[in-house]
């Protein structure tokens, strides 16, 4: 094949590819309109052919942006830009590639929007945000705002892992109106899908620390009728928040520190420019300046000079920083507007409108105000604005009090008395109360066994070898029992043993007021001339007791109260002239407390309980049993707190027997006496605060 053949060929193909290209891209845009109605912002395109669907868009948070992308589409405007300052919206671009044109709308912060087609235009309505917001820093952004009775749900919850490092949580959404808000809390990311459904196996957390993403965890679960997300990021990170049709996306990006803007984090949050000016005029810098953020710039007739610099990615509040700095000039805002002059000059304007407020203040005609105090003691109150170190009033002023009526009178300029007025306005309202109960709990457990035996015996000396047989009688008694020959082991008369005979006796002692119990058991024969008796007495008490007190106090806000109750014990004591004096000590229950109101409604309170009691009554005196606690808790509203208590256990073993007898087996306990004591004893002293909202009375 020779050239010219070879070009006609290609010259074909070329003209086949525009056809196919100009076929492919039938559609254009024809016309941009934006319009204010009702606080919206209305975008209205108009394309050549219409479009059967809204096209993809998504939004970004941070800068906000809002992209739509038409596909087969080409740019018939004649411009790729434009400037608009209407509303939220800033600007406009048109990017065309080979398949699409991409539509972005600028603005000046996130706002709701909403997308609908109007016959043969896609109508684009942002409306005014509920919250104002940034993505970083804790506040809200905005994406979209369902309808009140519509009902999304989440239909799948993904991460995966980006090129950068960055961490990306992709949320498949059931439509594109699911309302959606974001904001940074603490160090998480809260995402909340406004009344949105999840299913049950997407209620979970994603450990994803091992994607090596500055994310760790990612935590899904219901919230009301909203579900709510949980990003828990690590180390020094930021975000981004996009939404492609029914795709939602967080982005979260690991930044790099750099040392030379340590100090300056956080300082500059201004979107980020680049600058290259050769020798050229400060005014036409400020210029560029004020055209990229929209602010009204007033320059003073004295900054002049020129300047060079290269700034690259730098946010325009940074910029406009360094430029004042490197010119000797400072500036001051009010609203959107930058009033900038040289600093010398800007310090002479303040100073001479200082001077000249002061010359107004001092020369201001004063006026004299009653004020009623409600709470508050008119007293407190002059000595307040009357303070020398911290005078509140003017030097012309001056406050009176009329304690009768509780009325404070102040004389001062009007200036002056619109300040008294706000703070007696913050000062002057009622203090909230708290009730103070506080239970002392005293439990005593007490268990006493005693256990002894009485043994006997005897023999006559006319008994020879006539023993007879012996009878055994079994009673409670052994007083009463037949024949005067016999032992009295309990209430009988005693009878003496006559030489010869053995006996052993150790019977149990009785306890609380009552008589051990007796188990008695006699043999002898028929001329009671031998009789062998065994006593075994045992006593048991069993005790429980439990003594609360209940000490309660009303009081108000940081006011400390006291509420007692008991005797006063006199008690001898030497004078300094060496005569006697009585004088007289408390046993009372008390209950001190100074309570202390947080602003979020828990209390801390100073306590100091006491419960004492008299004892036992000795020579010098009747000594005195005591209980105190004194200590600082913080307790939440209605709740309890357990702010000491003591414990004691007392266990006692005696064992009284003879010598060599009371060691036998079996036989042993003829011959001694067992008595075993267990005594517990517990202290426990309970606080309930209560804060009052209403008037309430102790009953």
């Amino acid at each position: 094949m020779n050239t010219k053949t070879m070009k006609a060929v290609y010259g074909f193909a070329l003209w086949l590819a525009g056809i196919g290209l100009a076929l492919a891209q039938s559609n254009s845009i024809e016309s941009f309109e934006v319009s204010q109605q009702a606080g919206k912002t209305i975008v209205r395109i108009t394309t050549k052919e219409p479009l059967r669907n809204v096209p993809p868009n998504f939004a970004v948070a941070s800068p906000a942006r809002i992209a739509f992308d038409f596909p087969n589409t080409v740019n018939a405007l004649g411009r790729a830009s434009q400037d608009i300052g209407q509303g939220e919206l800033r600007s406009m671009n048109l990017v065309q590639g080979s398949e699409r044109t991409r539509l972005v709308l600028n603005l000046r912060r996130p706002v709701a929007h909403e997308a609908s087609l109007d016959g043969g235009a896609l109508v684009i309505s942002l409306s005014e945000p509920a919250v104002a917001q940034t993505a970083p820093g804790g506040q809200i952004a905005h994406f979209a705002e369902g309808k009140a009775e519509a009902r999304h749900a989440i239909r799948d919850v993904d991460f995966r892992r980006g090129r950068a490092g960055e961490g990306r949580v992709v949320v498949d959404l059931s439509d594109t109106s699911t309302g959606i808000d974001i904001r940074q809390q603490g160090q998480n990311i809260i995402v909340e899908f406004i009344k949105t459904a999840l299913p049950d196996n997407l209620r979970r957390r994603l450990d994803v620390i091992d994607f090596g993403t500055p994310v760790t965890t990612v935590s899904t679960f219901p919230q009301g009728e909203n579900v709510r997300m949980v990003i828990e990021p690590k180390g020094q990170w930021e975000h981004n928040a996009y939404q492609t049709d029914t795709q939602f996306v967080v982005e979260v990006k690991p930044v790099v520190p750099d040392p030379s803007r340590e100090g300056q984090r956080g300082r500059y949050t201004g979107e980020k420019l680049s600058l290259n000016f050769q020798n050229v005029e400060v005014r036409a810098v400020l210029n560029v300046i004020a055209d990229f953020t929209d602010l009204n710039i007033i320059t003073s007739d004295t900054v002049t000079g020129n300047i060079t610099l290269r700034l690259k990615d730098v946010p325009w509040d940074q910029a406009l920083d360094i430029i004042l700095q490197a010119r000797g000039l400072d500036s001051r805002r009010t609203g959107n507007v930058v009033w900038i002059a040289p600093r010398d000059e800007l310090a002479t304007r303040e100073k001479l409108a200082l001077e000249a407020t002061q010359t107004i203040n001092d020369l201001e005609q004063t006026r004299t105000e009653a004020f009623q105090m409600n709470y508050q003691k008119a007293a407190d109150v002059q000595k307040l604005l009357a303070d020398p170190s911290q005078r509140i009033l003017s030097k012309r002023g001056s406050a009176v009090v009329d304690a009768r009526t509780n009325t404070l009178f102040v004389q001062d300029t009007p200036t002056h008395l619109e300040e008294v007025r706000r703070l007696l306005a913050k000062i002057d309202v009622a203090v909230r109360q708290v009730m103070i109960e506080a239970r002392i709990v005293e439990a005593n457990d007490s268990f006493s066994r005693n256990l002894g035996a009485r043994f006997g015996y005897t023999e006559s000396a006319s008994t020879g070898r006539n023993i007879g047989g012996l009878k055994p009688v079994i009673g409670g008694n052994l007083g009463t029992t037949q024949a005067a020959a016999g032992t009295g082991l309990s209430t009988g008369v005693p009878i003496d043993i006559p030489p010869g005979g053995l006996q052993s006796s150790l019977p149990a002692n009785g306890l609380n007021a009552f008589q051990a119990g007796q188990f008695s058991f006699v043999l002898f024969n028929a001329s009671l001339s031998r009789i062998l008796s065994i006593e075994i007495s045992a006593m048991e008490a069993d005790g429980k007791g439990k003594i609360i007190s209940s000490p309660r106090v009303l009081t108000a806000n940081q006011v400390e109260a006291l509420i007692e109750q008991g005797t006063e014990i006199p008690y001898q004591q030497s004078t300094s002239s060496g005569a006697t004096a009585t004088a007289f000590r408390k046993a009372n229950l008390s209950l001190k407390v100074k309570p202390q109101i947080t602003p979020d409604d828990n209390i801390i309170m100073s306590l100091d309980v006491n419960k004492d009691q008299p004892g036992a009554v000795t020579d010098q005196g009747v000594q005195i049993n005591t209980k105190h606690v004194k200590t600082e808790v913080l307790v939440e509203n209605g709740g309890t707190v357990v702010i000491g208590g003591i414990y004691e256990q007392t266990d006692r073993t005696d064992i009284t027997r003879i010598p060599f007898f009371g060691e036998l087996p079996f036989l042993g306990f003829l011959f001694r006496n067992n008595t075993s004591l267990t005594n517990k004893t517990e202290l426990l002293v309970f606080i309930t605060p209560r804060i009052v909202n209403e008037r309430l009375t102790i009953r």
